[in-house]
């Protein structure tokens, strides 16, 4: 089971996190145990694949943290019984997969196995996408609201109309969207809009 090189561990059950980590160094996978996302960040791996106990705003702190150093891990996310809405909504914010715990191990290490195979295509597209995400977060609701019609090729009298602001309080917006996202020119801001999956 060499494809998981480094397991990264996240959970702040210290019980389950020794549970976790026994069952899979059972299993031949090397285990890095975290209590959270900012003791990880503190001592930030080289690689590895993450397996999160999903908790509130525990992915959304891992993306951040991943994009403040521009490296991607495939995520996996795991809880006790969790229901079809709460593993949809981990997908959502970055996980490439799901697992219920208790778990066989043999079980766990094949879905790991499996997750990894699907994430290996991922990684550029998905660190890029991040990253996007992060610098979009930045943005007040009218600087995002702005970059939409930017995007879409309106003119700033065009955006002002959808807006009801003056043009020229959608070139002040403008500016400091581009300056936010570290964007030297409208193309820069358009090309991360698209990566942050604002406009198709």
């Amino acid at each position: 089971m060499d494809i998981i090189s480094n397991l990264i561990l996240i959970d702040t059950d210290m019980r389950r996190r020794a549970a976790i980590s026994h069952a899979l160094s059972a299993g031949g996978i090397h285990v890095e145990p975290f209590e959270n996302v900012t003791e990880l960040a503190a001592s930030w791996p080289r690689s590895g694949v993450v397996l999160i106990h999903d908790e509130a705003g525990t992915i959304d702190a891992l993306i951040d943290s991943m994009a403040h150093h521009g490296e991607w891990f495939p995520i996996i996310a795991f809880s006790e019984q969790p229901s079809p809405q709460r593993i949809v909504q981990a997908i959502l914010d970055g996980a490439i997969d799901y697992i219920a715990w208790p778990i066989e191990p043999a079980l766990l290490t094949k879905g790991l196995a499996d997750a990894i195979a699907r994430a290996e295509g991922l990684g550029n597209a998905k660190l890029r996408e991040v990253m996007a995400r992060a610098r979009v977060d930045r943005l007040t609701r009218r600087e995002r609201e702005v970059l939409g019609g930017v995007a879409s090729g309106l003119s700033n009298r065009l955006i002002g109309e959808k807006l009801s602001i003056s043009p020229r309080t959608v070139e002040i917006h403008r500016a400091n969207m581009l300056n936010k996202l570290g964007a030297n020119h409208t193309s820069d801001a358009i090309r991360i809009a698209i990566e942050a999956a604002l406009v198709n």
